[in-house]
């Protein structure tokens, strides 16, 4: 059982920068791989990124490749999103998500666990 807890959100301006963090529970985090998705007002939930359980593999969407970066620390059990350039298109509400896998998946229902989200908005 894995609890995440999504923080860093906030209002910025566009081309500005953020940093998400995404804080878990538990002994075996190192055993889950993470992905970070969104959701706009309106729209279905996407993949943002993901990151594999050593962070030897990441997966990015197009959207954000070269502006968004995933990275993690199993020593305190948080994986992180730097989020820069940023621009009103990516204004949503973010979350991350776990599963007890090897193999990284840009699905919502191939992950088990997941945060409460964290908002983000970007001004142009």
């Amino acid at each position: 059982q894995v609890q995440l807890v999504e923080s860093g959100g906030g209002l910025v301006q566009a081309g500005g920068s953020l940093r998400l963090s995404c804080a878990a529970s538990g002994r075996t985090f190192s055993t889950y791989a993470v992905a970070w998705f969104r959701q706009a007002p309106g729209k279905e939930r996407e993949f943002v990124a993901a990151i594999s359980r050593s962070a030897v593999s990441t997966s990015y969407a197009d959207p954000v490749k070269g502006r968004f970066t995933i990275s993690r620390d199993n020593a305190k059990n948080t994986v992180y999103l730097q989020m820069n350039s940023l621009k009103a298109e990516d204004t949503a509400v973010y979350y991350c998500a776990a599963r007890s896998s090897i193999v990284l998946s840009i699905r919502t229902s191939d992950y088990n666990y997941w945060g409460q989200g964290t908002q983000v908005t970007v001004s142009s």
